[in-house]
């Protein structure tokens, strides 16, 4: 029996095997293709509630001093307007390292330098040391990995 008629003669079988495969390939593509998608949504989700938390800092006179190298929490304490908004700071940066983690963002190639000088600063230093405890202990131990040496970071997780 020639190509011909062994086609001839399993064509319908062949249409079948063809459909399935493709229908697979297409399947894989819009899969990935929504894959992509949805890291692209999250993503700019991410950067809409991180530029909303810290447009506050610009356009709230009571958060000024959060930004202040020179800033004398043991002569003025740390307000409740700064411990707020640094609390909000931390969770977005809680959840933004669990979102890494977990594998659905890239790590920000600046992560660790923008948190070891954000935390060098006196007020988020200071409301760090109070609320660290109530923090999950990798992200407490990642956070603390980013400070300069000298700090009590132990070792240095990974995100």
């Amino acid at each position: 029996m020639g190509i011909t008629a062994w086609v001839g003669h399993h064509w319908f079988p062949l249409v079948q095997t063809g459909a399935v495969t493709a229908a697979l390939l297409f399947t894989g593509l819009a899969f990935t293709l929504d894959v992509k998608a949805r890291r692209a949504a999250n993503l700019i989700r991410l950067s809409e509630r991180h530029r909303n938390l810290w447009e506050r800092i610009y356009t709230d006179p009571h958060l000024v001093r959060i930004l202040d190298p020179d800033a004398d929490v043991a002569r003025i304490p740390v307000a409740p307007e700064e411990e707020l908004f640094m609390i909000f700071v931390i969770l977005h940066l809680s959840d933004t390292y669990q979102v890494i983690r977990a594998g659905f963002f890239q790590k920000p190639e600046g992560l660790r330098e923008d948190i070891r000088r954000f935390f060098s600063l006196p007020v988020p230093r200071a409301v760090w040391r109070t609320v660290r405890d109530l923090q999950d202990k990798p992200f407490a131990r990642f956070v603390e990995a980013c400070w300069p040496e000298g700090d009590p970071a132990q070792g240095r997780p990974e995100v």
